[in-house]
């Protein structure tokens, strides 16, 4: 949808979705067999690897809450403790990441951001990595784990999120300034 009101042609109106999970699921997704897979919770990233992965994940979806980030904020906002990057590499390359939010804690850890690269969308690869983003979450015992996704995301993520364990607590709506 876009509504004409925004700078440069028009922002976009994004219908939210905010979905909880209560209990940690029964099991991990296991690692698919095939190419090879790495996980690794990223310490002292640079942020301008994070806004590599960012922007190589979020621009199709027009992700906008870092995007015009200062480095020095950014890097505070990533690096904090209450922050935890995970990236995945398929065959030594960055595949994607998911960034964790323990501010809120104990009542709630938030998957703040999930996604893949585009190359790599498709391949069985999304649930194994989510699982082990909400598996990463789960260590710190909150009371709950959130995740949000909207209309401008993929449309297979509300479906993918809901197949894991989450349930849709809230909607609500947003307007996005179009990355272009």
């Amino acid at each position: 949808m876009t509504n004409e009101s925004g700078p440069g042609g028009g922002t976009l109106l994004a219908r939210i979705t905010h979905l909880e999970m209560l209990a940690p699921p029964p099991h991990r997704v296991q690692m698919p067999m095939g190419p090879r897979l790495a996980v690794f919770r990223v310490r002292n990233m640079p942020a301008s690897f994070y806004r590599y992965l960012y922007r190589e994940i979020g621009k199709p979806h027009h992700w906008m809450m870092r995007r015009n980030e200062p480095d020095a904020e950014l890097s505070a906002l990533i690096n904090a403790d209450t922050t935890e990057i995970h990236v995945l590499y398929v065959d030594g390359c960055p595949a994607g990441f998911v960034e964790l939010d323990f501010s809120r804690m104990p009542s709630e850890a938030e998957i703040l951001y999930f996604g893949l690269m585009p190359e790599y969308q498709g391949r069985g690869l999304s649930k194994f990595f989510l699982s082990d983003g909400i598996f990463a979450a789960w260590e710190k015992s909150p009371e709950r784990v959130v995740i949000h996704t909207n209309t401008l995301d993929s449309p297979r993520a509300l479906q993918l999120y809901q197949r894991m364990g989450f349930t849709p607590f809230a909607w609500s709506q947003e307007e996005v300034e179009p990355w272009l």
